[in-house]
């Protein structure tokens, strides 16, 4: 297979591959400034969802995680971390698609909007699938950030791969164009599998017997917990319109990407002032709008997830638990925790008050 080489300089990724390692790489007490050492980020930038990231500050941080860690399988941990709904709508999308095939299209047609550190293209011959993966860091199979991104790749693509088909699936071989690092049997315990390691491809097979069963999506659970976060979502937005409306589908169409007023008048081509006025005309603010979306993605991980606070907070862009906490109660009455054991019955009567007093 052949791709032509994506510019390494251009920032047009979200954070969340560079996120995923730094999270590793503090749970050995490395910290955020160390691991995004070189790469001009802060640690809230990874908060940001305004914020967008270059090939070459990825490959920059995989270079200071291999410096820096103690855990030669770091590249694994990281990868396990990237979930399909990590993804936004692009992750819904991969679980919502009619066909397990239509799944692995997706992921093959989207993969360089998505910022994957491969290239994947998928063959199909009898009864085996081969995902053939290319890294975009390197094209080096000695260099070793070739191996740490088809690592975290085929980590990810594991994570992935049960996500859609449910936790028993399994690769049937792996294969990778390096040599056997010294790591090796870390790969025999992740993916449960033959690995051959100096062959002239890197490649993810499975059987075909995944994507011929009769169920869309053997992960419904996960489905139908995305289902439900949209419905809510979008429910505010049939009953809206003008430029509320608008605001609250941009905010859906990337859950977790809260952008600064200035940024979404931007987005949608209106002058600040403009479009403070237009929504107060509306009887709205923008911090009002981002709010009760937020409410409402913390009410859906809250009654369908096992999503921790501190995971929750993350997604909603707040700086810790704490905050996110403080928030949830002014807007329902009850901690997250009450409201997870069924100690509250839904959102409190004065929620939608408390947010409508948000400043501007």
């Amino acid at each position: 297979m052949y791709h032509p080489s994506p510019n390494l300089l251009q920032c047009l990724y979200s954070p969340q591959r560079i996120a995923a390692v730094v999270h590793v790489l503090a749970e050995e007490g490395i910290s955020a400034s160390r691991a995004l050492g070189a790469t001009n980020l802060r640690r809230a930038d990874l908060r940001d969802s305004s914020v967008r990231v270059s090939y070459r500050q990825v490959e920059t941080v995989f270079r200071n995680a291999m410096r820096l860690s103690r855990n030669p399988a770091i590249a694994f941990r990281a990868g396990e971390r990237m979930h399909v709904m990590a993804y936004g709508m692009y992750g819904y999308a991969m679980l919502s698609s009619p066909t397990r095939a239509g799944v692995i299209d997706f992921a093959a047609k989207y993969g360089r909007i998505l910022g994957t550190v491969a290239d994947i293209d998928f063959t199909r011959k009898g009864d085996t699938v081969s995902c053939l993966l290319e890294p975009l860091l390197s094209r080096d199979p000695a260099d070793d950030v070739y191996r740490f991104a088809l690592e975290f790749a085929f980590a990810t693509y594991q994570t992935l791969s049960r996500d859609v088909y449910g936790n028993s699936f399994r690769f049937s071989k792996l294969s990778a164009a390096y040599a056997s690092p010294p790591h090796a049997g870390t790969y025999d315990r992740i993916f449960q599998c033959p690995v051959e390691f100096g062959q002239r491809r890197n490649a993810l097979e499975f059987d075909t017997a995944w994507i011929d069963r009769p169920a869309v999506c053997p992960d419904e659970m996960t489905r139908a917990m995305a289902g439900r976060i949209y419905d809510q979502l979008l429910d505010p937005v049939a009953r809206d319109d003008g430029l509320a409306a608008d605001i609250r589908r941009r905010l859906v169409e990337h859950p977790g990407r809260f952008p600064s007023i200035e940024a979404m008048a931007a987005e949608l081509a209106i002058h600040p002032r403009t479009f403070r006025r237009r929504l107060q005309l509306q009887r709205k603010t923008y911090r009002q709008i981002v709010s009760e979306v937020r409410m409402q993605l913390a009410v859906g991980y809250l009654r369908n997830t096992q999503m921790t606070n501190d995971e929750i907070a993350a997604r909603l862009d707040y700086s810790d638990a704490a905050n996110f906490r403080h928030a949830f109660v002014r807007w329902t009455g009850k901690s997250p925790s009450d409201f997870r054991d069924g100690r509250a019955p839904g959102i409190a009567a004065g929620a939608q008050d408390s947010l409508a007093d948000v400043p501007n």
